[in-house]
């Protein structure tokens, strides 16, 4: 049996896309799983996550209309990852800013970054809660 794929996809829009999925790649340690463009137009990009799931992102198209009009700079997610300080570490060194250095919180080692769009990143140690199956 299978497990099906993330079901729930956060998305975001980039004033660069092309500079920010190589940007989440080399910081952060996203794998490019599809991209597709027109040009320099990241039409729609799916950035897989090492450990499972992972985001959505696109070129921000105002002027042709666009369906999906995210401002870039405003998304933030929580990534769960298992060494927030060698996370913060590389994504330093590939030009992110950091924000919160990492650290114990009360519920696991986390941290947090901004990659050059503005978007806040948590990474840390806390899995969530356990969901009772239906």
């Amino acid at each position: 049996m299978t497990t099906p794929g993330p079901q729930v996809w956060p998305t975001l829009r980039a004033t660069d896309a092309p500079a920010l999925i190589r940007f989440l790649v080399d910081a952060f340690g996203f794998r490019e799983a599809a991209v597709f463009t027109d040009g320099d137009v990241v039409l729609h990009a799916q950035l897989a996550w090492p450990a499972g799931g992972g985001v959505m992102l696109g070129s921000a198209r105002p002027s042709d209309g666009d369906r999906w009009p995210l401002r870039p700079g405003t998304f933030g997610a929580y990534v769960v990852c298992a060494d927030p300080d060698a996370l913060w570490a590389r994504a330093l060194a590939a030009g992110a800013t950091g924000l919160d250095e990492p650290a114990d919180a009360g519920h696991g080692r986390e941290c947090r970054l901004q990659d050059p769009e503005g978007n806040h990143w948590s990474f840390g140690t806390y899995r969530g809660e356990p969901v009772a199956t239906p």
